[in-house]
């Protein structure tokens, strides 16, 4: 990883030693840090972005029992590997995985790049993960800078820059690379993500009385811990409003796939179209897809929040009659082998609980 000549307050030295001790008495104790193997550290940093490590647990040990392997992952079909994925959200994560996993097993024989730029070129690995698996699994002297260690560097820099800036951006990381100690550059880069996770919390106080560099941290000595780290503000999340049909004929519902690019990309969702439509009105859409409306059953609204549009839902329940052009039925047992996003969580359980 090449360093660029910036101009930048460097962080104190102290900073390094201070966090290994702290790392080495109060690391967290999880399952892909059980070995350094580059698969299994690969595979938990893409499902880490932005969701909980509680939550990622379930998904990272189902999946590594069907795909321990980068060559289990380059085979696997696309519907179970979307279907493992399902909940995670940002789909295109998961087909990125299996890109990357394709690449390897055919360009490098089975074996993953050792450096943090052959990292890099893999789809779908950006500096932050070629840096943690660089790092944690090769003992390259890499940063790997999230949005956990910005926050600590800003807070420790007491800078104003903005974290999202690619002028900032550059700034912390060139910061944070000064630090990384060339013995143990993984535990370095996860001493940071703990620290990050569990006491220089986002979104309001940390818990500096808990952490091992308050005495160097500027924001700290200030008194000015929650005024950092500096972000531009965010454009508004737009809205749309959807009406979505859970459409049930001889005990099975109503599926159909999602179009191979954009928003939920290639995944099973259920039938919908724009607006907030009544009963009246929602019966049109049924007729253009070759179907008659037998019983009205359940009516129901849901919301879901994507990074930048919320979809507001009005789910109907309904039996049908007909073929329904475009449609995939699916019974109970079928179901269960179709990812369905999230966002359509409510209406899920509603299908289920009606077949």
């Amino acid at each position: 990883m090449k360093k660029e000549q910036l101009q930048y307050p460097p962080l104190p030295a102290k900073v390094t030693g201070r966090l290994l001790r702290w790392y080495d008495a109060h690391r967290r104790s999880l399952p892909w840090r059980e070995s350094a193997d580059p698969y299994r550290v690969w595979v938990s940093e893409i499902m880490l972005q932005q969701t909980r490590v509680a939550a990622v647990l379930p998904y990272y040990r189902q999946w590594m029992e069907e795909l321990p392997d980068v060559a289990a992952l380059a085979a696997v079909e696309e519907d179970r590997l979307m279907k493992l994925w399902e909940g995670l959200g940002y789909y295109s994560r998961a087909r990125n995985l299996q890109r990357a996993a394709k690449v390897i097993m055919k360009d490098r024989g089975g074996r993953f790049p050792d450096t943090f730029e052959g990292l890099r070129a893999l789809p779908g690995i950006g500096d932050y993960t070629a840096g943690a698996v660089a790092s944690i699994a090769f003992g390259r002297r890499v940063p790997a800078v999230d949005g956990n260690v910005l926050r600590i560097a800003a807070r420790l820099s007491a800078s104003g820059e903005d974290i999202l800036s690619p002028g900032g951006r550059r700034m912390f990381t060139a910061m944070v690379a000064d630090l990384v100690p060339p013995d143990r550059p993984g535990d370095f880069n996860q001493a940071l993500m703990d620290l990050g996770a569990t006491v220089c919390l986002p979104n309001g106080q940390p818990d500096c009385k808990s952490c091992p560099l308050a005495a160097l941290c500027a924001a700290h000595a200030a008194g000015r811990e929650t005024e950092f780290p500096v972000k531009r503000k965010k454009a508004e999340r737009r809205q749309e409003e959807l009406t979505v049909y859970v459409l049930l004929r001889e005990g099975k519902v109503a599926l159909r796939r999602r179009e191979d690019r954009g928003l939920l990309a290639g995944l099973w969702e259920f039938p919908h179209c724009p607006g907030t439509l009544s009963e009246e009105e929602a019966a049109a859409p049924l007729a253009a897809w070759g179907l008659t409306p037998v019983q009205w059953r359940q009516k129901a609204a849901a919301r879901h929040i994507f990074t930048h549009v919320e979809w507001r839902m009005t789910g109907y329940v309904l039996e049908v009659r007909g073929e329904g052009s475009g449609l995939t039925w699916a019974g109970p047992e079928e179901l269960e082998r179709y990812a369905v996003p999230s966002a359509f969580g409510k209406y899920w359980k509603m299908a289920k609980e009606a077949l």
